[in-house]
């Protein structure tokens, strides 16, 4: 068991989410392929493609038909003009499978006057394309999307910008993140953090926290 947030932590007066495998499922299976077939590649070399340049489209070092072009370069042919965009859309989709109860427990939090953030590794197409299909994503206080500072997570700079943004000291942040460096790079930037790996874990690390006595609970469904 943790010991209770308020005995060892500050109050939390800030909620920062990730944005990908935690505000959104798993990507989509049809997205992965459609991409895929378009560029004729296999499984594993699409996959190698897709991940060795993605660092650098987050980043904002390269924007979108730029990423593209490197992923369809680095299988070994040439990109046509109309297929950028059916890849731009695909990639979209492929990230935009909503996790619910966490969009949910955002708007709960939000309607109690918490501050809310969303602090994401994402490129500038990416950000168009998700502001466009989700609504609520405006009822952030505010968004840090790494492609518009040319750093990203776990840059210890980045969180320290999403806390600027959110307007309250880091010690007084929980950031929820899926992945370890993240969640790490959190912690070494002062933040408090819960590392997203299911709903139910989640939420049962929430309450051995304590941290019902200070926010809205998340639902376990």
């Amino acid at each position: 068991m943790h010991e209770p947030e308020q005995a060892t932590h500050p109050r939390v007066e800030a909620v920062l989410f990730d944005y990908g495998l935690v505000l959104t499922g798993p990507p989509d299976p049809e997205a992965w392929k459609k991409m895929r077939d378009l560029l004729g590649a296999d499984e594993p070399a699409f996959h190698a493609a897709y991940w060795r340049n993605r660092h650098d489209y987050d980043r904002g070092a390269l924007d979108g038909p730029r990423y593209w072009e490197a992923v369809a370069r680095d299988l070994s042919r040439p990109l046509q003009e109309a297929e950028l965009g059916v890849l731009l859309k695909a990639d979209t989709a492929l990230w935009t499978q909503p996790n619910q109860p966490m969009i949910d427990w955002a708007a709960a939090l939000q309607a109690a006057g918490v501050r809310t953030g969303i602090l994401s590794n994402l490129g500038d197409a990416m950000e168009t394309g998700v502001l466009e299909t989700f609504a609520w994503m405006a009822a952030f206080t505010h968004h840090t999307f790494s492609h518009r500072l040319g750093i990203a997570k776990p840059e210890t700079a980045i969180y320290r910008h999403a806390a600027e943004g959110l307007g309250v000291p880091a010690p007084a942040v929980l950031f929820v993140d899926d992945r370890a460096d993240n969640i790490q790079g959190a912690l070494g930037a002062g933040m408090q953090a819960i590392q997203y790996r299911d709903h139910a874990q989640f939420v049962r690390e929430f309450q051995e926290r304590g941290l019902t006595r200070q926010l809205p609970a998340p639902s376990e469904t």
